[in-house]
C-alpha cells in the first residue's frame, strides 16, 4: 500500500472508536519451551531508493492488534528513588507540560510489543522494531568509539521489570547512522539526524511484528494525530513503558523535509529518547520520527526521508 505525501493518519477520535483485531492463530511452542517462529519472506526495497515514501509493517497472525490500552495501575506506582522536582535540574530537564499525560502499560499486543528498551554503556533509551531484526532508535544513545566501532547495545521488546519471557533480549551486530550524534547536549545539526537503525543478532521481529515507517511531511504540522511510547526514568525508572496519544508535531520549516527536527510538547523525560512517534493509516501503524531532545520549553523528535533511507539500507544489506 502506498499513500500520497499529504494523506493524513486516522484522527484520535477515529483511533478511539477503532475495534481491536483478534489474532488468527495461537503461538506454537516446541517441546523445549521455545517459540516456533514462522519463516517470513520479506520483500526488500531498492537499496538507497528515495522513491519509496513508506516501509511496510508486519503483524504476526497470532498477535492481537489493540488501539487503546488500559493503564497499568500497579506499574504506575512511581519509584521512590526518583524525585522529579530535583532529578537532572542542573540541566533544566523539567519537561512535563501541564498535567502529565503519560500512561504506564503492559501489553504484548501489536504494535505495543514492538516498542522496547535500549541499553548501552551510556544508559537507557527506547526503540521500536522496524524490520525482522531491525530497531529504530535515536543516535545519541550509541556509544561511539574513536576507532570507528561502537560499544555494546541490547534491545528488549516490551521490557517490563525485566525482559519479556516471550521476546527476550537481542544484541546489536551492526549500527547504521547518518550523522554521529553525541550528547550530553545536541546542537541544531545533530537534532536533524538523531536516529539510527540497529541490526540485531536474531529475527526477533518475526515474533513481535514491526511497525512501518513513513517520511514526515510538514503538511501534517499542528494536527494531534500521533502516539509516542518509551521508557522514562522519572515515572518508572526505565523499568516499564509509557505512552501518550493525541500529540501534535511541528516540523522545522527552516530545514528540508529530508532531515529535520520535529518539535512538540508531549511529556518527555530522559529514557524516552529513541521512542517512536507513530500514526495509523487505515488502522496500520507507521513510525514517522523518534524522540531526540528536550528542554524547559520545547521537546523535539528527529525524522524525514533520510530516516527511511537508513532503514532501507540496513534492511537490504542485512535482511
Amino acid at each position: 500500500m502506498t499513500t500520497k505525501k499529504t494523506d493524513l493518519p486516522m484522527s484520535s477520535a477515529e483511533v478511539e472508536k477503532a475495534k481491536d483485531i483478534k489474532a488468527k492463530k495461537t503461538l506454537s511452542i516446541d517441546d523445549e519451551g521455545f517459540n516456533q517462529v514462522e519463516a517470513i519472506g520479506v520483500k526488500m526495497l531498492e537499496k538507497g531508493s528515495r522513491a519509496a515514501i513508506e516501509i511496510a509493517p508486519y503483524r504476526p497472525e497470532y498477535l492481537d492488534q489493540v488501539f487503546n490500552l488500559k493503564a497499568d495501575k500497579e506499574g504506575s506506582k512511581k519509584p521512590k528513588f526518583i524525585d522529579r522536582e530535583t532529578f537532572m535540574q542542573p540541566q533544566g530537564s523539567k519537561t512535563i507540560f501541564g498535567p502529565d499525560q503519560r500512561v504506564v502499560y503492559n501489553s504484548t499486543a501489536y504494535p505495543w510489543g514492538c516498542v522496547g528498551r535500549v541499553e548501552t554503556a551510556l544508559g537507557y533509551g527506547s526503540g521500536v522494531m522496524i524490520g525482522p531484526r531491525h530497531v529504530l532508535t535515536c543516535c545519541h544513545v550509541i556509544d561511539f568509539k574513536s576507532n570507528g566501532t561502537t560499544g555494546w547495545l541490547k534491545f528488549s521488546p516490551m521490557y517490563y521489570n525485566g525482559p519479556n519471557p516471550t521476546f527476550g533480549t537481542a544484541n546489536a551486530v551492526k549500527i547504521y547512522y547518518k550523522y554521529k550524534v553525541q550528547g550530553p547536549t545536541i546542537d541544531s545539526t545533530e537534532g536533524q539526524y538523531d536516529y539510527s537503525v540497529i541490526v540485531l543478532d536474531r529475527n526477533i521481529g518475526n515474533t513481535t511484528g514491526w511497525m512501518g515507517a513513513k517520511a514526515y511531511s510538514d503538511s501534517w504540522d499542528g494536527q494531534a494525530l500521533w502516539t509516542h511510547a518509551g521508557y522514562p526514568m522519572d515515572l518508572t525508572g526505565a523499568q516499564r513503558p509509557v505512552y501518550q496519544n493525541s500529540i501534535a508535531l511541528d516540523g522545522d520549516n527552516t530545514t528540508t523535509d529530508a532531515h529535520e527536527a520535529i518539535y512538540h510538547q508531549a511529556d518527555i523525560w530522559p529514557g524516552q529518547s529513541g521512542g517512536p512517534f507513530w500514526g495509523y493509516w487505515s488502522g496500520t501503524p507507521y513510525a514517522v520520527a523518534v524522540q531526540s531532545w528536550q528542554n524547559a520549553s520545547t521537546n523535539a523528535a528527529s525524522g524525514g526521508s533520510d530516516l527511511l533511507d537508513l532503514v532501507n539500507k540496513a534492511r537490504t544489506e542485512f535482511p
